[in-house]
């Protein structure tokens, strides 16, 4: 084997033993957690406190993984379907800053990448003004007198990207053979997911096309700016972009001395995403605070295009329709259009979702609005997703990801600031219109109006035919178990529990008897029959204490 050839496969090989490594002190870590919180099956507050110390334990390990795992962490902040909520408040505080690599390799990429073209360069600041996981922006003058960004790939990020995410498949394929772990969740197919995605990150080619599509959907809106793609100098590993400057929008004393309005600052964004979302079905998944910045004239801006959204033309154009039902709080009516969108499986029992959707339109609909309102929604349906086996599509967890985002910068920016009434009006114009004519309007009309007048139609015939059923005793009748079957279910694991407390005290006092009778040798029989039905008497401890937490959510 050549020396480079067994160079390259040690460091594989040292890569994946401490990717490894991590993955199994986490479950240790877990596996510790689980046997421990046995004993505090009620104290609620302990069990977060303990979640929160594991996410933040795992979020430092994934920053200590570099540039890959730093990106699959920001993948699962907005996977609530996979991971609790606690750790999805962690991993949403991700930062991807990691240490700046040298100008004299930032230059050798440019000119690597660019060829002739970086001659067009007139000048390259060699101090970065942002540096990240996976690149490094610099600002630079053209010899046309042109102000712009590069955004330039960290150095041989490819190779590593491949190497690490081989060994994440590999993690994914050991889960997957784990029933507990993978119950309603394909762990093969979302690593297979993550790296189409990461590696389609890695090639700036589409982040520039996102930026242009992005950029083209607000040219007429003089409230925002989206900088313009400089094409004949953009490759895979360089993005070259016009320069905007901005202040950052965290930046509140600055924007305060600048004298810019701060609430309508916090109104254009949220305008701005109902756009993205109802008129263009494209929005910009990751709006954190350093991605977004304000003009002297106040204009808002947007920068870092890598992470985009979209949302299907179905689910375009019954966004009307939901509104409307969401308006009249018709949980029934929204549920059914969600699953006809497709963003809710016709296979799953339907009842915890109505009742969450339910309270969910109570809450959000009754005045005094709460300011954090997509916050608190989003954490609901985080917690509905974890605790049921099936998943939403990313699609709209991205959505909901990049709300409650927003709506956290628009706090930052106006403490009243209020998603939901900013923009009530253009809500209320959707729901309105829902891009209907008056002949559309007329022919639902007529619709609804046959469908009526059919049922009306077939009512006395169908209360005939179930009235003779029932006198011949043909009538059976079908009902539905699922709440009821849950709370067997949770009454079965609570007696089995019992039972196994008993048989356990049981073979203890055994044990002891035969010790006090100086029968110490057989004494350990019973302690070896005890160890199975321990093991089972916690997880069936931890089966109700699971339990337990979606009830605390319908409550």
């Amino acid at each position: 084997m050549p020396i480079t050839n067994l160079y390259s496969f040690v460091k594989r090989l040292q890569r994946s033993l401490i990717i490894w490594k991590t993955l199994f002190t986490l479950l240790i870590f877990l596996w510790c957690d689980n046997v421990f919180l046995k004993f505090f099956p009620k104290d609620s507050s302990k069990i977060v406190r303990n979640q929160e110390k594991r996410a933040k334990w795992f979020t430092n390990e994934l920053i200590n993984l570099g540039s890959a795992f730093i990106k699959i962490g920001q993948l699962l902040s907005a996977r609530p379907d996979l991971i609790p909520k606690e750790w999805i408040k962690e991993l949403t505080k991700l930062q991807d800053d990691v240490p700046q690599f040298s100008f004299k390799e930032v230059e050798s990429i440019i000119k690597d990448e660019l060829n002739t073209s970086f001659s067009k360069i007139d000048l390259l600041e060699r101090k970065p003004i942002g540096s990240a996981s996976l690149a490094q922006v610099h600002k630079a003058f053209l010899t046309d007198g042109k102000e712009v960004v590069f955004k330039v790939q960290r150095p041989n990020l490819r190779d590593l990207f491949i190497t690490d995410l081989a060994i994440m498949q590999q993690i994914a394929f050991f889960m997957q053979k784990n029933k507990s772990w993978s119950r309603g969740r394909n762990w093969v197919e979302i690593a297979k997911e993550c790296r189409k995605v990461l590696l389609r990150e890695l090639d700036f080619n589409c982040e520039a096309q996102y930026a242009a599509r992005f950029r083209q959907q607000f040219l007429d809106d003089e409230k925002i700016k989206i900088p313009e793609v400089i094409w004949d100098m953009s490759t895979e590993k360089v993005l070259c972009l016009s320069y905007i400057e901005g202040t950052k929008i965290s930046n509140i004393n600055e924007l305060k001395a600048r004298n810019i309005d701060l609430a309508k600052i916090a109104e254009i964004g949220a305008i701005s995403y109902l756009k993205q979302l109802v008129d263009f079905g494209f929005f910009h998944a990751d709006p954190h605070p350093g991605n977004l910045a304000v003009s002297d004239k106040g204009e808002l801006i947007f920068y870092d295009f890598g992470m985009m959204g979209s949302i299907s033309n179905n689910l375009q154009s019954s966004l009307g329709s939901m509104v409307k039902s969401a308006a009249i709080r018709d949980a029934s009516s929204l549920v059914t259009q969600l699953q006809d969108a497709g963003l809710i499986s016709r296979e799953i029992d339907i009842g915890p979702v109505r009742r969450l959707v339910r309270l969910m339109l109570k809450e959000a609909l009754t005045p005094p609005f709460s300011s954090n309102i997509i916050e608190k929604l989003s954490g609901d349906l985080y917690e509905l997703v974890y605790e049921t086996p099936f998943q939403l599509p990313v699609d709209l967890i991205f959505v909901m990801r990049a709300l409650s985002t927003f709506e956290g910068v628009g706090r930052i920016l106006d403490p009243n600031f209020n998603l939901v009434s900013i923009t009530k009006p253009y809500l209320i114009s959707l729901m309105s219109s829902n891009n209907q004519s008056p002949n559309d309007l007329i022919n639902q009309l007529g619709r609804q109006v046959g469908e009526l007048g059919s049922k009306a139609v077939g009512i006395p015939k169908r209360i005939d035919d179930s009235l003779e059923r029932l006198e011949q005793g043909d009538l059976q009748l079908q009902i539905r178990m699922g709440e009821s079957d849950r709370q067997f279910k949770r009454m079965f694991t609570a007696q089995k529990s019992l039972g196994h407390s008993i048989l356990m005290g049981s073979l203890f006092i055994t044990s002891a008897l035969l010790v006090s009778n100086n029968k110490s040798t057989f004494a350990i029989f019973p302690l070896i029959f005890a160890t199975p039905i321990g093991f089972d008497w916690i997880n069936c401890q931890l089966k109700m204490r699971k339990g337990s937490r979606l009830e605390k959510l319908k409550q």
